[in-house]
């Protein structure tokens, strides 16, 4: 046993009625998950499957799952729900999933959804509400010893890269994250997809670990669909009726919580910490919502560190900063570029020359206080560098354009250009240019001059996934924006031009 399910046993034994998952419409005790959780391990076991694929929406289903997997020494593959039909299939060939476990509601669209990969037409029944089939994949990637799970990120490209790591790994980052946040037995309400390493890890893990419990609503009850689509009346309705002790949240939904407190939306009082990560968040917005009632701290993470690495915390708190780095990680500053050590993910499927042991080169840049606290200024990779010779994090600039609220969407761009050019979606479409305008002038206020956005393009409408313009967790293709609106950019860097606002 590791940790996780040690506790968890325990737990059955000492605290047998406790609950430790609910979603609305079942509630399971923690007696009632470790019998489940030995009860699929032991049908993993005989089915003899070495790499399992899961295909669920959230659900106390995923937990067991999961559970059952560390239990049976499987290794895991959670396909995320918001991947393109292509991304799904590229993860179960490259992982070489022998069998996938598909929750009922996703049953029936999964011979569509995973075109190009064979799946058997018989289903075996593997526990109330979960089919599993085994998949005529190839043989897959290599895999660094002791991987236990392979994480995929979509990152810039179609094709998801295979992160591995060991159950340890993923286990000392939650007990990290349980000392720094100091709850006992907290509540937490999973938002996020539990296929998100970092639902995953501080979503589930952290909690259980804490002798907490973990609710989990289907996406539609919430008003969630899809990478990015989201019902604000209707997630916030949930969270104040769930009244949860915690949170993760992406900062697009932190930019939702800002216009929704302003509008006279009261936190549960439960809510007692909420965790905001994935990209920069402007100081000023961090603020607001504070003030707003909303305790909110950033934190910073990737894959390749089995997520976490820092954490603001009410006991550490540095308002601008990612947060102090957690003590399982060492963190330094190389050029300019984020290193992390101590918990390095054992490598990429497939990609034997990443095993070696080392520093991750996070791609990220940033600094390191004297106190321990990282700031994270942008990817390394997104670098601006203007045709004055000036060095422009572009996420540093669409985090003040999205401070105060007014824009739903920004992307900078400007590189070997003499200035900073925005693509820009309103959050509402009854905001006039007047007021983009504004919105923008006051952001540039807090730049410095050659990071300023000099010209602004209103969108028709918002970048997405769907159009190819964001990857499929909500981040920015950059080169294809630039080619997509290259012409409209080109006007803005004519001379005596007029801002292009239709």
């Amino acid at each position: 046993m590791n940790v996780l399910t040690a506790a968890l046993a325990h737990r059955a034994a000492q605290q047998p009625q406790s609950t430790v998952l609910d979603d609305g419409r079942e509630t399971v005790s923690a007696a009632a998950l470790w019998h489940d959780v030995e009860q699929l391990a032991g049908a993993l076991r005989a089915q003899g499957v070495r790499r399992l694929a899961l295909l669920a929406d959230n659900a106390p289903n995923w937990v067991r799952v999961d559970l059952a997997a560390q239990v049976a020494g499987v290794c895991l593959v959670p396909v995320p729900t918001f991947f393109s039909p292509s991304q799904r299939a590229h993860v179960l060939e490259a992982s070489g999933a022998e069998a996938i476990v598909v929750s009922a509601g996703l049953r029936d669209a999964l011979r569509d959804a995973l075109s190009g990969v064979a799946i058997a037409s018989r289903h075996e029944a593997l526990f109330t509400g979960l089919t599993m089939a085994p998949l005529a994949t190839s043989a897959g990637g290599a895999i660094p010893p002791g991987t236990a799970k392979i994480t995929f990120t979509s990152g810039s490209t179609g094709s998801p890269k295979g992160v591995c790591l060991s159950t340890q790994q993923c286990l000392r980052v939650a007990q990290s994250l349980q000392a720094a946040v100091g709850l006992s037995a907290p509540r937490h309400l999973s938002i996020l997809p539990l296929s998100t390493l970092l639902e995953n890890i501080a979503g589930v893990y952290m909690p259980l670990l804490a002798g907490g419990s973990v609710i989990l609503p289907a996406p539609t009850e919430l008003g969630l669909a899809g990478s990015s689509g989201v019902d604000a009346q209707r997630l916030l309705s949930a969270i104040s009726r769930w009244n949860p002790h915690t949170l993760i949240v992406i900062p697009q939904l932190l930019t939702l919580f800002d216009r929704a407190l302003r509008a006279g939306w009261q936190p549960p009082p439960a809510l007692a910490f909420v965790a905001v990560g994935g990209a920069r968040v402007a100081p000023e917005l961090l603020h607001r919502v504070r003030e707003g009632g909303l305790p909110v701290y950033e934190g910073y993470g990737l894959s390749e560190c089995a997520s976490v690495v820092s954490l603001n915390t009410p006991a550490a708190d540095h308002a601008g900063s990612s947060g102090r780095v957690l003590p399982h990680v060492k963190v330094s500053v190389r050029d300019g570029e984020i290193m992390v050590d101590g918990n390095r993910f054992l490598g990429y499927l497939g990609d034997p020359a990443s095993w070696e042991s080392g520093p991750v080169a996070t791609g990220d840049l940033g600094q390191l206080d004297a106190r321990g606290f990282l700031t994270v200024s942008g990817r390394r990779k997104h670098l601006l560098i203007s045709s004055y010779g000036r060095n422009i994090s572009p996420e540093w600039v669409e985090s003040e354009l999205l401070a105060d609220g007014c824009l739903l969407q920004a992307v900078v761009l400007g590189d070997a250009r003499p200035y900073c050019v925005a693509l820009v979606y309103p959050a509402r479409q009854d905001i006039s240019n007047a007021q983009i305008n504004a919105s923008i002038e006051a952001a540039n206020a807090a730049l410095p001059d050659y990071a300023r956005v000099q010209d602004w393009i209103r969108l028709a409408s918002p970048l997405s996934a769907d159009n190819g313009l964001l990857t499929e967790n909500g981040r920015p293709r950059r080169a294809r924006i630039a080619e997509h609106f290259a012409a409209r950019l080109a006007q803005c860097y004519l001379p005596e031009k007029e801002c292009l606002a239709p």
